[in-house]
């Protein structure tokens, strides 16, 4: 950015803080720090201003102190004189040669600002406070709570004023109001600005936990809090400015070597940026002039935050944490007794280079188990820009259409017929071309796992604190790529899953040493590509899943007959039933069986499936396996009649023609195929949409097994016409809901196919008559 467009944006922050300060009430303290926050930043930024303007900025600085201080014989002058000030400011930068001018606007303002701090007349604002001197001296330093006089914010850098004292907590309101005169668009801006700052601030947290003395971390957790204080003063937003900067407080004692980011210490620190996180997420759908909720539990939290160690915060030098050498020993990549071995001789010696020096372990074994540790941080160099999603889904909306009508030319008689070679090579050649835009425009939905990763880690730490147990969380493929839109519904399968885990499968240190295992568990979490498909495994080394009694339960609960024997991945997806748990006592976390049934709905409504598998004393494995992006799925194309349907993919186990046989009909459940020895209900997919001109003999046509939410049957259609990609396209407001169908697509001829939901067919076929299978009206 040139200089002229520096200035210009200079100008209109200029122009901005008069306005605030016309707006605010001499009277009220409090509403002078947000001004206060402004000027202290519009002078840091003003490094390349004229010297005049400079000199003017920190002279409004000296009075605004000591507006603030109420010093000021007339405060509604000096708050005129400020705004004028702001304006001549404005106007000297959008036009340098005003700065030369005899006299000048600046002078006036200069001289308004002294006659209104009844200072002694000088000459010009040369006599104001020097460009080079430090805004510190003139910034409004509200008092800091008395409880903790000691603290300061020595950043070594233009501190931002500290707010007033919060209110007591008992006196906190319940809610916080969003100034009307904000502007709605920097208002979203600002909160998503601060959620990043947020997920930064998390990982470098529980980075400290591994090692509290890394300065990095410690830097880039307060300027986190730093940004958030100065940019929500700014907007008048005081409660997250009060609490930013008692935040703020604890990481600067943590810079200055007095404690560290440890135990109870980063308990409060993550706490901050969870009430941090919950009221700033409120604000990206608030309007300004309403009111945005305050969590209850924040009044408790800036309690302990002005006093942690009246609270009996402490770092917990009992538990130890996180190391190098944990992570080595979970990877498989050291024992325990070398690595405390290499611990106790290292000295000054990190536990890595002991272990390298020691020939105990390999430095890339070293390497990995850091970039584990260090899970924060995005490539250097890595450009970036913010687009609005809407318009990245309509491009890629209309790539989408371009893929339909590149292939629908391609069909066409006249380019397919082979009497116009010239003109099949260039639309051969311009769909390569529009294939591979497809291909760049499904990427940009896509986003790496590293901030689901990032939640995981900090749900495992939480978690094993609170059960007492000692975990350490591995995790692989974290830039794995997945749709943005999945990321989200795949957040709660994941939360449960992990909390099962920590809470029945990892068992406590005494019991894993008695039964000669590490008494730390292990817990890995990896995620790669694999066939078009992302697959995400989760697996600790537990106690694993007791078939024998899974197996009884369900058998009590009449989900399996008696004496029927099954093979264990049947045994084990009976965990997926809803309410089904073989927990002894309910917990916090898990034993109502409400969750394991969350996870299996979750995956299959994103089009994706679970498998587990466990062995006794050694672990559980849940695999996870998901479509790369909703916005296209593989589906097979079978015809029924005249009409097109596409069945996904995930959901087929196979197809097959039967024997006249293997068809038979049983009182009260209406048509059944004997499958491998199993009866499953058939169901025509002509009777369920009332298809004329189709196949009625099941032994003439073809049978599909499909599966879903646990359910299975054959789906009876005309025939089979080939796998395909398809771009899924919504029925739109004016069809709505569909029972059975997902979606729709455009197929190379142009007509429509819809997309088949096996979940809602097996829903719709229960919900008809046995034999006939027709959806109600």
């Amino acid at each position: 950015m040139n200089t002229a467009d520096c200035h210009t944006q200079l100008a209109d922050r200029c122009e901005r803080l008069g306005a605030q300060i016309l707006a605010a009430d001499p009277a009220d303290r409090e509403g002078l720090v947000g001004p206060g926050t402004d000027l202290e930043a519009l002078l840091t930024d003003a490094a390349d201003a004229p010297r005049p303007v400079r000199d003017l900025l920190a002279r409004m600085l000296d009075t605004l102190q000591a507006l603030y201080e109420q010093r000021l014989p007339d405060s509604a002058s000096a708050l005129a004189a400020l705004a004028t000030a702001a304006i001549a400011a404005a106007t000297a930068l959008r036009d340098p040669a005003e700065c030369d001018a005899t006299p000048n606007a600046l002078t006036v303002a200069a001289d308004a600002l002294q006659e209104a701090d009844g200072a002694t007349a000088t000459d010009g604002p040369d006599a104001a406070a020097p460009a080079t001197a430090s805004p510190v001296q003139g910034s409004i330093e509200a008092p800091l709570p008395p409880d903790r006089p000691g603290d300061s914010a020595n950043t070594g850098e233009t501190p931002m004023p500290p707010p007033a004292e919060a209110p007591s907590p008992t006196a906190l309101p319940a809610t916080f109001l969003i100034p009307p005169e904000t502007d709605p668009d920097m208002l979203h801006e600002f909160a998503v600005e601060c959620l990043d700052h947020i997920r930064s601030a998390e990982a470098s947290l529980l980075e400290l936990e591994s090692d509290p003395n890394l300065p990095e971390p410690i830097n880039v957790v307060f300027r986190a809090f730093h940004t958030i204080k100065g940019t929500s003063g700014f907007l008048g937003l005081e409660i997250l400015q009060h609490l930013a900067h008692l935040a703020e407080n604890l990481l600067d004692r943590a810079r200055e070597g007095k404690i560290h980011i440890r135990g109870g210490y980063a308990d409060l620190a993550l706490e901050s940026c969870d009430s941090l996180r919950t009221m700033i997420e409120s604000l990206r759908t608030a309007a300004p002039g309403t009111a945005a909720p305050i969590p209850p539990a924040t009044a408790g939290l800036l309690d302990r935050l002005r006093d942690p160690e009246a609270a009996g915060v402490s770092e917990d030098a009992d538990v130890e944490p996180l190391r190098v050498g944990d992570i080595l020993v979970a990877q498989g990549a050291a024992d325990r007794a070398t690595v405390e071995a290499a611990a106790q001789s290292a000295g000054r010696k990190r536990i890595g280079e002991a272990l390298v020096d020691d020939r105990a372990a390999a430095p890339a074994d070293v390497a990995r188990a850091l970039r584990t540790q260090n899970r924060q941080g995005a490539p250097a160099g890595d450009a970036t820009i913010r687009v609005a999603t809407d318009r990245l889904d309509s491009l890629i909306n209309m790539v989408g259409e371009l893929v339909i009508a590149q292939s629908m030319v391609a069909q066409d008689p006249d380019v397919s017929g082979g009497g116009r070679p010239r003109l099949q090579r260039n639309v051969a050649h311009a769909g390569k071309i529009i294939r591979a835009l497809q291909d760049l425009t499904m990427s940009l939905r896509m986003v790496p796992l590293k901030a689901t990763f990032q939640k995981m880690a900090r749900l495992v730490r939480d978690l094993a604190r609170n059960t007492g147990k000692s975990v350490t969380l591995v995790t692989e493929g974290e830039d794995t790529e997945i749709d943005r839109n999945m990321v989200e519904a795949l957040n709660d399968p994941l939360i449960h899953m992990m909390r099962n885990a920590l809470d029945h499968g990892v068992e406590s240190a005494a019991d894993r040493t008695a039964a000669g295992k590490d008494p730390t568990g292990t817990v890995r979490l990896r995620a790669y590509h694999s066939a078009g498909n992302v697959v995400l495994v989760l697996q600790d080394d537990g106690k694993g899943l007791d078939r024998d009694r899974i197996l009884a339960k369900a058998v009590d609960r009449g989900l399996v007959e008696p004496g029927r024997d099954l093979p264990d991945s049947e045994i084990f997806a009976l965990i997926f039933h809803p309410g089904f748990s073989t927990a002894e006592t309910v917990t916090d976390l898990s034993g109502r069986g409400v969750g394991m049934d969350v996870v299996k709905r979750g995956i299959e409504s994103l089009r994706g499936r679970v498998e587990v598998d466990s062995r006794k004393g050694r672990g559980t494995t849940f695999t996870i396996r998901l479509p790369l992006t909703m916005a296209i799925t593989d589906g097979m194309l079978v015809r029924v009649g005249e009409q097109r349907y596409l069945l996904p993919t995930v959901s087929i186990e196979r197809s097959f023609q039967p024997q006249p046989e293997a068809i038979s009909t049983v009182k009260g459940r209406g048509e059944m195929v004997l499958v491998r020895g199993e009866l499953l209900p058939l169901f025509r997919l002509h009777r369920l949409f009332t298809v004329p001109a189709a196949v009625t003999d099941p032994c003439q046509g073809l049978l599909v097994l499909i599966e879903g939410e646990g359910k299975r049957c054959a789906l009876m259609v005309d025939e089979l016409l080939g796998q395909q990609q398809v771009v899924v396209k919504s029925l739109g407001a004016t069809i709505g809901q569909v029972r059975g169908v997902s979606g729709g697509a455009i197929l190379g001829d142009g007509r429509v196919g819809l997309i088949l939901d096996p979940a809602g067919l097996l829903a719709l076929v229960d919900a008809s008559e046995p034999h006939t299978h027709r959806p109600a009206a």
